[in-house]
């Protein structure tokens, strides 16, 4: 699939749509989803233009993986998640549940998985 360059996390990183930013490096940016499924929820994309998982795995530098990951790892420190609980998901293609064909995390807390009503991103 061919990145989309106006899907709407690539107009977020544009600043051409507003985001409640919690976070933001030069690998990532880090936000509040606009229909939250859990008391938290934070969406982490990478600032380079990649669809999927598979997409950025493969075609990512190594700096940019690990600055990702990091961030997904700042996000989690700094609203002190490690100690209470938390749980990511990502999700690739139409058929795993995917709708903004940006690669982004997701990160809840403050409810169990199975409290979650189901995912559309």
């Amino acid at each position: 699939m061919k990145y989309d360059k106006n899907n709407i996390f690539a107009r977020i990183l544009r600043k051409e749509l507003p985001a409640q930013v919690v976070y933001e490096d030069e690998y990532a940016l880090a936000f509040h989803d606009i229909a939250p499924r859990a008391p938290i929820h934070i969406l982490v994309i990478p600032k380079g233009a990649y669809v999927s998982f598979f997409d950025f795995s493969e075609k990512a530098s190594s700096a940019e993986i690990m600055g990702f990951t990091k961030a997904i790892h700042n996000v989690i420190a700094s609203l002190d998640l490690k100690n209470k609980g938390f749980w990511t998901l990502s999700s690739h293609g139409e058929e795993g549940g995917q709708v903004v064909f940006h690669y982004h995390v997701h990160i809840f807390s403050g409810r169990r998985p199975s409290q979650i009503t189901p995912l559309h991103s």
